[in-house]
């Protein structure tokens, strides 16, 4: 049993001037405050010499209260005279007193949704494409931690410092990108970001004014759209198909409208996996010199590439400096540790570390210390080569799965990398009706209009099977097949 101290002063005022007795106001407050819920059942209450040092009066006057307090049972005194709020009372939540003043720009909708909705038991979630916090190897990452810890005084992780981020890591940055994706970059060219969404806000940040258009895909990732208008760009959107962005019909546009950015995926597109072709790539970087944008690579899941050829990145080819390349390492050790980076000339390096200084100063040098331990130990490159053969493993299940439970009722491509698929179904008009049962089957599933620019969606859904093992693959797509079953609706 996990014993309870106090670990916060507990601190509330007198009023001056009150008829009551001074015990008898204390006595009140301290019930209000455990119906409101802020003393909760069993929790330590300051010793009687405490709480009169800080309402500044006669230690007698507390005794007097707490007496009153256990005679009427909102409190029980332990040994050693201490005293804790009754374990007998019922749990009370805490109601916060309500704003002083109310900001008029606050929603007042109970239906709009939250930014982050918790997971519910007993569903298999089909992700985006999130990996397996399963497989991440706490205890070699705790090892990590305790050791640029130890070292604290020698790398100066415990102090502020450059807002691009540690130097150490940015040169392992460096030396992986230049090494495993062909690009040819230093230490300046870097800037440390906490994953790879803050990475994709700073390209918009230091690229867009309000007015500019920034062009998207026809389905994209929301909140990299999102990033965008929040600093008011006007966001326009091309066509895809099974070799990536239509760079023809951006060509088009460019024809038109000056383009300031273009925001795209090109090794894996999210969400429908395709892989952009080396003819459309050249041409894409033609376009960028030609009418004059950047173009912002989100290369989100590099390292889950299944075929033995490997590909590039954009910005491998970028002689004119119009890309901005951004990647993160969360997904390939945890989430948690928002660790990403973004890659642009050093000019734009500089501009991204004046907006840090704005909003977050720096990223958290210890954890950035660690994570470059873990490059240069080969850790991480060790951990990605152990993940890798797994998410291979699950990702050859899934096909045989759905080829073999799931083929009357849709369409897939098998991606040649990342860590979900893309699938099509075959009645075109079931989408809803599929939602529907698929939340009665307990499964969830990620339709075409989440990542819609324009409505209405394609009849389509990405399944990410990187986070669930090999037995939940199974009973996702069994619960996927009778959702599918249940729907017989008109071709």
């Amino acid at each position: 049993m996990v014993k309870r101290v106090r670990l916060w002063d507990f601190k509330f005022e007198l009023e001056p001037g009150s008829r009551l007795p001074v015990f008898m106001q204390i006595v009140q407050k301290i019930i209000e405050e455990i119906q409101a819920g802020r003393l909760t059942a069993s929790s330590p209450m300051p010793s009687t010499r405490q709480l009169a040092s800080n309402l500044e009066v006669n230690r007698k006057t507390v005794i007097m209260a707490y007496d009153e307090l256990i005679a009427q049972g909102w409190l029980s005194s332990a040994m050693r005279s201490k005293t804790f709020v009754s374990p007998n009372l019922p749990v009370s939540p805490i109601h916060p007193a309500p704003s002083r003043t109310a900001s008029h720009t606050e929603s007042t909708n109970p239906e709009e949704p939250s930014a982050w909705t918790p997971m519910q038991a007993g569903v298999i979630y089909f992700s985006d494409g999130m990996p397996d916090t399963r497989l991440i190897p706490a205890s070699t990452i705790a090892r990590a931690f305790r050791h640029s810890l130890l070292h604290a005084e020698k790398n100066h992780c415990l102090t502020y410092g450059d807002p691009r981020g540690m130097f150490a890591l940015r040169s392992s940055v460096a030396n992986m990108l230049n090494m495993e994706r062909g690009l040819y970059v230093t230490p300046d060219n870097i800037c440390i970001v906490r994953g790879s969404q803050m990475g994709i806000f700073l390209a918009a940040r230091v690229l867009v004014q309000p007015g500019d258009y920034v062009v998207v895909e026809d389905l994209t990732y929301p909140p990299a759209r999102d990033a965008f208008q929040s600093c008011g760009a006007q966001i326009l959107s091309v066509g895809l198909d099974e070799y990536g962005l239509k760079v023809d019909e951006l060509e088009q546009l460019c024809k038109t409208t000056p383009i300031r950015a273009l925001y795209v995926t090109p090794h894996h597109q999210f969400p429908t996996t395709v892989t952009m072709t080396a003819e459309r790539r050249l041409k894409l970087l033609m376009l960028a010199e030609t009418y004059d944008f950047h173009i912002i690579e989100d290369d989100y899941d590099h390292e889950f590439h299944f075929t033995h050829h490997p590909i590039l990145p954009l910005a491998s080819n970028d002689r004119q400096k119009r890309v901005i390349y951004v990647g993160s390492l969360s997904k390939v050790l945890a989430p948690a540790l928002r660790i990403g980076y973004l890659v642009a000339s050093s000019s734009l390096v500089e501009r991204c570390s004046r907006e840090i200084m704005l909003m977050d100063r720096q990223g958290n040098s210890v954890t950035e210390q660690t994570v470059s331990e873990l490059i240069n130990s080969g850790t991480l490159r060790h951990h990605i080569r152990k993940t890798f053969k797994i998410y291979s493993e699950r990702r050859h299940y899934l096909e045989q799965l759905i080829q073999e439970h799931l083929a009357d009722h849709v369409e897939f491509r098998q991606p040649i990398g990342g860590l979900a698929f893309w699938i099509l179904l075959k009645k075109q008009k079931i989408m809803q009706l599929l939602l529907k049962q698929a939340e009665k089957y307990k499964v969830s599933l990620l339709p075409a209009a989440n990542f819609a620019t324009h409505q209405p969606a394609p009849a389509a859904f990405r399944l990410g099977f990187g986070n669930l093992d090999l037995e939940e693959i199974h009973e996702g797509v069994m619960r996927l097949k009778l959702a599918l079953e249940a729907n017989h609706g008109p071709d």
